[in-house]
């Protein structure tokens, strides 16, 4: 018989591991586009890259929002309370980077492409630290009483989800880097290139100082690392970011993308197995919150199953005829 809570445990797995990689390129070409860009025509080139998949890309964050609303109510409601101020200042930042995004190209004065240029890169900028923020307290911990967090906005920026914060402004960085290496040429793509080697060069340090810190605060992380097999992700993951350091530092151009892409999904497997099978561990009573005691009725889980069997292809093949269609390079006489 299927484990239905440990299939929705996997599948919400895949689900951010999707998003992390698809809008991880958004957000970190909305973060470049103030360093690699040298003008608002080249700003709005680098738009042009993004452009036909920004929003579909988002689409994963809803369904994974959606599916552990269904499939782990208590975690969401835990999460979602919790988080209150934090999930409003993300979605604040998602809203920002789309009304951007839409807005820019309706004129062409200076004042008003600088003004959204500048909201483009805080939306951006904002959105990747706060879901690392969120993936960061969720790694060390919880202070909850019967479930509900007692820590508040300001126990929420704790030095370890800071750290894994930036972690993910620099692996988001990486991803964008990449990306526009992938789509642009000269010396755009030159710059871009040079970008996403400084930004790795960060990433691989932050991982080195989050990993040594989860040591200290974060302990219970280690406690699945006894089985020799949970060791095959972080080896696939150092794997995963030597490629991509390797293809960025010789002019390779799929080579970055594909890299930087197994490294993200190599963090979220890391992420998975430390935590498995708690969801939200509790750092105060040890009333963690677990797969099992966080599940819906099976009911409800398979009827949720079907829904996803059905819907998850048309999405991944929708997903792959935007790509298929539209990843090819944009070149700009300027550079």
């Amino acid at each position: 018989m299927i484990d239905l809570p440990q299939v929705w445990f996997l599948l919400i797995g895949v689900l951010l591991v999707g998003y992390a990689i698809l809008d991880g390129f958004d957000l970190g070409v909305g973060i470049l586009s103030h360093f690699v860009a040298r003008s608002s025509g080249q700003r709005g080139l680098l738009m042009e890259t993004i452009g036909p998949f920004w929003d579909g890309n988002e689409v994963w964050l809803l369904t994974m929002g959606g599916a552990l609303f269904a499939a782990f109510p208590i975690v969401y409601a835990t999460v979602f309370s919790g988080f209150y101020l934090a999930v409003m200042l993300l979605l604040f930042a998602l809203i920002l980077r789309a009304v951007a995004m839409e807005f820019r190209h309706q004129r062409t004065d200076a004042g008003w492409l600088r003004a959204w240029d500048g909201a483009l890169w805080l939306g951006t900028f904002l959105a990747a630290l706060l879901l690392g923020v969120a993936i960061g307290n969720i790694a060390r911990g919880l202070p909850m009483t019967d479930g509900q967090y007692t820590g508040g906005l300001i126990g929420l920026l704790n030095p370890f989800s800071l750290c894994v914060g930036l972690l993910a402004v620099a692996m988001f960085i990486v991803q964008g880097a990449s990306w526009l290496v992938l789509r642009t040429d000269g010396e755009l793509a030159a710059r871009s290139r040079r970008a996403g080697r400084y930004a790795w060069v960060v990433f691989i340090a932050l991982w080195l100082v989050v990993t040594a810190y989860s040591i200290i605060d974060a302990p219970d992380l280690w406690a699945n690392y006894g089985n020799p097999l949970a060791w095959i992700a972080p080896l696939f993951f150092v794997a995963a970011a030597a490629l991509t350091g390797y293809a960025l530092f010789n002019r390779h151009e799929r080579l970055p993308i594909l890299g930087s892409s197994l490294s993200i999904a190599a963090l979220v497997a890391i992420l998975g197995q430390a935590l498995y099978p708690v969801l939200v561990p509790d750092r105060t009573a040890g009333a963690d919150i677990t797969i099992s005691t966080a599940a819906s009725s099976n009911l409800s889980l398979t009827a949720m199953l079907v829904i996803a069997l059905i819907g998850v292809p048309i999405v991944l093949v929708y997903t792959a005829f935007v790509y298929i269609r539209f990843t090819h390079k944009i070149s700009s006489l300027t550079g």
